[in-house]
């Protein structure tokens, strides 16, 4: 769960951002506002050793953005063991983003996706990786930075890490840093790296009509900001707000591999948030491989009965071979638990 701090610090950085293109500056203040620009030669070619070689950054310690690198937040993120997730987009001179119903808008060549995980606040805050997804002529490729104890820079980790630390609830947890040839499991769709965090759906309306404004997508796209606003949306109590938060749920930590063309295809379930087709839910689907992560369950989902459903069981363990996702987590998390739960309870048996 973000928390309101983290809000308010996403807040500042789109609003100083936004004071750096402000249309109306005049020349003299615009140079004086403006950040240093990304290099988009390291963007557009090679594999660069340290982020800062990019130039995404104006203040990398800090998380302050260059030119054209534009803060956004997600109604519901991915949950990764409680961390801190800052989140960037960076669109080259004269390019933008081109609206795509729900989905991912258009994402022109040249840009990139820029994700900073941290753990702790204030002083205390420490930054363990930086990942980036830079779309290129022939695609898009998937790079993990790893900070260095002093928070100075963070470098290429072609292999991944490990690193020990403990979550916000006090978890002990080795860490991992996901080698480049992992960010594909997630990633993957038909064969090809993907994004798949910045959905319209999963935006802010604000957000898309301030980038909208500023020229760096073309309209604000149909079924914007669908998805709830994680801060408590899984403590909802009403019918369609269970249905809501845990959709929403399921479509962010686990459609990105069970759907059509992803890893967990031979699955059979389909948990995107478009979905409509009870059984490519889960309801009442048996497994197509019975494994101990089945845990003697019949059904992925059992409506109105949660403890017998295979989905609430694997979310709600941290048992490696039984624990879903299987990656970018090692802890369970509770009130993806609760809403999931919640949502099955509240099925018509």
């Amino acid at each position: 769960m973000i928390r309101p701090a983290h809000v308010l610090a996403a807040g500042a950085l789109a609003l100083a951002a936004a004071v750096a293109f402000h249309p109306g500056a005049g020349p003299a203040a615009a140079a004086a506002a403006e950040p240093p620009r990304v290099n988009d030669a390291a963007v557009q070619q090679g594999i660069p050793r340290t982020l800062a070689a990019f130039g995404f950054f104006a203040d990398a310690p800090g998380q302050v953005p260059a030119a054209r690198v534009v803060p956004y937040r997600l109604n519901t993120p991915l949950y990764s063991d409680g961390a801190e997730k800052l989140r960037f987009l960076y669109l080259p001179e004269g390019t933008r983003l081109a609206a795509a119903g729900d989905g991912l808008p258009e994402i022109p060549v040249g840009a990139a996706l820029i994700k900073t995980f941290a753990f702790g606040e204030g002083a205390g805050r420490r930054l363990i990786e930086t990942r980036v997804l830079l779309h290129r002529a022939d695609g898009w490729l998937a790079l993990p930075y790893l900070w260095n104890e002093a928070q100075t820079e963070a470098r290429l980790a072609l292999a991944g890490a490990r690193i020990d630390l403990v979550t916000p609830r006090g978890e002990a947890i080795s860490y991992r840093v996901p080698n480049k040839n992992q960010c594909k499991e997630c990633h993957g769709l038909d064969g090809a790296v993907v994004p798949i965090g910045p959905k319209a759906r999963n935006l802010a309306q604000e957000w898309l009509a301030a980038i909208a404004a500023r020229g760096m997508i073309d309209r604000v796209p149909d079924g914007a900001d669908a998805l709830p606003r994680w801060e408590g949306a899984a403590d909802a109590t009403g019918g369609a707000q269970v249905t809501l938060a845990a959709r929403a749920y399921l479509d962010v930590n686990c459609a990105h591999c069970h759907r059509p063309g992803a890893m967990a295809s031979n699955s059979g379930l389909d948990l995107r948030w478009e979905q409509r087709d009870p059984r490519a839910l889960g309801v009442m689907k048996r497994p197509v491989a019975a494994g101990r992560g089945s845990a003697g369950l019949l059904f992925a989902v059992v409506p109105g009965k949660p403890r017998e459903s295979i989905l609430l069981h694997r979310m709600a363990s941290a048992e490696p071979g039984v624990a879903m996702p299987e990656l970018g987590k090692a802890t369970v998390d509770p009130e993806g638990v609760r809403a999931v739960e919640r949502w099955i309870a509240a099925m018509e048996p």
